[in-house]
């Protein structure tokens, strides 16, 4: 297939009829293109420049081709932005943005999503921050983007509204207008973000110049960078505003072709940067320094037990993760050995820094500091002693940390829980009572209880007027399985396999169908389709039919796709993060009780 071709344009300010008859001039005479992304500002500076805008929303003025965009703020944006987010096909699960109107997407915060085979990393909104719910990221978001640049894979695009600091400084004065400023405008967090990032190509607005720097080397990586700065639409000084790009999506180029470089590439600008920005902040006190935020997550808990000198005092995220920081001794947050140790021994960042995770069951990691000679460096999860990971475990029911409160129905080789912060009421958790990693392998005389807990929730929930949805996420980093089972109003039932597939088509991806047949039923076809060396998630339908997924290497799958998805199905995106559904003991108490009162009669093990 012929590369995506992907028009970018700067800041928007509102001018959409200049905009969409330029891009339509464009694409009449080198299309067709498949795409714009705008960046920069995209709702206009002065209240009467809102009109244009406001038909294209209302339908009355059509976007040509499908339009995202990050610069959310202006004139107009909190209310146009507030009312898109409230409508009902923007709830749930959306990764790709949300739609203002036919063609026009907002992409929210941060994030990730495929266009066209393109792998596209965003950051929506301005660093500084006054109170405004649009038009600003917040640290959660820096977070999450660190997060997915530790993930596997090249990203292509990587969008952000501002430039960040230092790119031009190996530009050659002659490449930037008389009396250009690096200076405003310009981000550090950016820098370092992009930095770890490492796309093909980063786009950024607001400077109101067009600007394609020379491809730069990346740090540890073998492919460059190119930075692409863009104007403002319909600017007096006639800078470029659109610029059409056709990149081979690096997932499907070979290794030769990734790796190779153009003669006038030059040293990473970050290089230089972040000695400058050492210089200038070494005196700095940590609450004065905004870009060292994205070192740290949380501030320290005066619960933490080893690591607690003083209030104030923070972990550098970057020492801790990977055992070097650019700022060196002139960083404003610990580089501790003993809490870098304790995270090669796979010990959680957020108990290291602040004595607790507020991601619990769903997190991956240890909660409780790890004796020397479990180094995840050089041994397995799987090598550990039983008894150490029951300890640790959350769902184990010899451990300490087990919220037995919840606990509804035990068998021989399962158990029942309610889970915490669940979707909706009897939202339960079908979890083995040995410690293993999923339920797929599973020795096949456990598959007959684990049928009979399966078949006595579908009694119980259709008693209620209601279908059940099992899935079950299986990361390689997997320690204790469990399969989730949240009950559907029987009138969405048959919408339930529909918007699966919208999930999966968004993220680039189609289910495998696996069928019943009258010689096998499908856990037992699942299992012939399990490799246990990649991430796997399945979920099983109302009507019986299992969808599977394979998820690749470098694919980046949401470890919550199945609750965000039912929650997108139940118009409940609020409640795609259990977080947000977090309830008190005595809550939790109550609810278990009432589950088992009205089980009770179902319950296979009474």
């Amino acid at each position: 297939m012929a590369p995506p071709r992907i028009l970018l344009c700067g800041d928007v300010l509102g001018r959409l009829n200049q905009l969409f008859k330029r891009v339509s001039s464009v694409n009449k005479a080198a299309g067709p293109f498949d795409a714009l992304i705008c960046v920069g500002q995209f709702f206009p500076d002065l209240p009467e420049q809102l009109g244009e805008l406001t038909d294209y929303i209302e339908g009355r003025s059509q976007v040509p081709l499908p339009t995202y965009f990050i610069g959310d703020y202006g004139i107009g944006a909190a209310k146009h932005l507030l009312s898109a987010s409230k409508d009902s096909a923007n709830l749930g699960f959306k990764m790709d943005g949300l739609k203002v109107c036919q063609n026009l997407f907002w992409l929210k915060g941060s994030g990730k999503f495929n266009l066209h085979g393109l792998s596209v990393a965003y950051l929506s909104g301005r660093h500084f921050s006054d109170g405004q719910q649009f038009g600003t990221y917040t640290q959660d978001d820096v977070d999450a983007l660190r997060a997915i640049a530790e993930d596997p894979g090249i990203f292509d695009l990587f969008l952000t509204n501002e430039w960040p600091s230092g790119v031009t400084n190996r530009a050659s004065a002659s490449d930037l207008p008389h009396g250009f400023s690096d200076s405003p405008g310009s981000d550090s967090i950016i820098a370092e973000l992009v930095a770890e990032i490492k796309p093909r190509y980063h786009i950024a607005g607001t400077k109101g110049i067009f600007y394609a720097r020379e491809p730069y080397f990346n740090v540890d990586a073998v492919h460059v960078t190119r930075f692409l700065g863009l104007a403002s639409v319909a600017n007096k000084e006639k800078q470029k505003f659109i610029h059409a790009i056709s990149p081979t999506p690096a997932s499907t180029m070979s290794a030769v072709e990734i790796s190779t470089k153009p003669l006038n590439t030059t040293l990473s600008p970050y290089t230089y940067s972040d000695q400058t920005v050492l210089a200038k902040e070494a005196t700095k006190r940590p609450s004065d320094s905004d870009a060292d935020s994205q070192y740290w997550r949380y501030d320290v808990s005066q619960k933490r037990q080893k690591y607690g000198a003083g209030d104030g005092d923070r972990l550098c995220f970057k020492f801790v993760s990977s055992g070097s920081c650019p700022r060196g001794d002139k960083c404003n947050f610990q580089h501790d050995e003993n809490a870098r140790e304790q995270s090669l021994r796979g010990v959680c960042f957020d108990f290291l820094n602040k004595g607790r995770c507020e991601r619990g069951p769903n997190c991956n990691f240890k909660h409780s500091l790890q004796d020397e000679g479990e180094s995840y460096s050089h041994k397995k999860r799987g090598s550990e002693n039983a008894s150490n990971r029951s300890r640790e475990c959350w769902f184990c029911l010899s451990s300490p940390n087990i919220e037995s409160h919840l606990i509804v129905s035990i068998g021989e080789y399962f158990y029942c829980a309610l889970a915490k912060g669940p979707l909706v009421q009897d939202h339960i958790l079908i979890i083995p009572v040995e410690h293993l990693p999923n339920t797929v392998l599973l020795p096949p005389e456990t598959e007959i209880e684990l049928g009979r807990f399966q078949n006595s929730l579908k009694s119980y929930y259709k008693n209620q007027g209601k279908s059940v949805v099992f899935f079950e996420w299986v990361s390689k980093r997997s320690t204790h399985a469990n399969l989730q089972a949240i009950p559907v109003p029987s009138s969405r039932a048959a919408a339930v396999q529909d918007i699966f597939n919208l999930a999966a088509e968004k993220l680039g991806f189609k289910f495998v169908a696996l069928r019943k047949s009258e010689n096998s039923d499908g856990r037992k076809v699942l299992r012939t389709q399990f490799d246990k060396n990649f991430s796997f998630f399945y979920v099983e339908l109302p009507d019986g039919t299992i969808f599977s997924h394979l998820v690749e290497e470098n694919e980046r799958f949401p470890a919550q796709f199945g609750r965000e998805v039912l929650a997108g199905l139940l118009n409940m995106a609020d409640r795609a993060d259990w977080r947000n559904c977090s309830q008190s003991k005595e809550e939790e108490t109550k609810m278990a009780e009432d589950f088992k009162n009205q089980f009770q009669e179902f319950d296979p093990n009474k």
